[in-house]
């Protein structure tokens, strides 16, 4: 079991950047390979990022590539989303996620990952 708290949220101009923390509970989180998904009002949630278990893939959404960048300290049982060149769609309830299966290569529906957390707000004003 583990449990996933965000942060780093908030409201930003377009243009701007945020910088997201997960912080996980736990003694095996580098089992886990982590997301993070994102949810607009009115969508379905998407995978926007996620890493693998020892950093050594990554993925990100077309969407953002070029602008997110996800990374993870092991030491430290926390997941990163830095986001730079925020645009006013990529306002959404971002959410953290860890996939336990141990398989190769990253999954990325949301019935694929096991734990989430409580999700936080980024906001970007055009």
């Amino acid at each position: 079991q583990v449990q996933l708290v965000e942060s780093g949220g908030g409201l930003v101009q377009a243009g701007g950047s945020l910088r997201l923390s997960c912080a996980a509970t736990g003694r095996t989180f580098s089992n886990y390979t982590m997301g993070w998904f994102r949810q607009a009002p009115g969508k379905e949630r998407e995978l926007v990022a996620a890493i693998s278990r020892t950093s050594s893939s990554t993925y990100n959404a077309d969407s953002v590539k070029g602008r997110f960048t996800i990374s993870r300290d092991n030491a430290k049982n926390t997941v990163y989303l830095q986001m730079n060149s925020l645009k006013p769609e990529d306002t959404a309830v971002y959410y953290c996620a860890a996939d336990r299966s141990l398989r190769v290569g990253i999954r990325s529906r949301p019935d694929e990952y096991n734990y989430w957390g409580q999700g936080t707000q980024v906001t970007v004003s055009s």
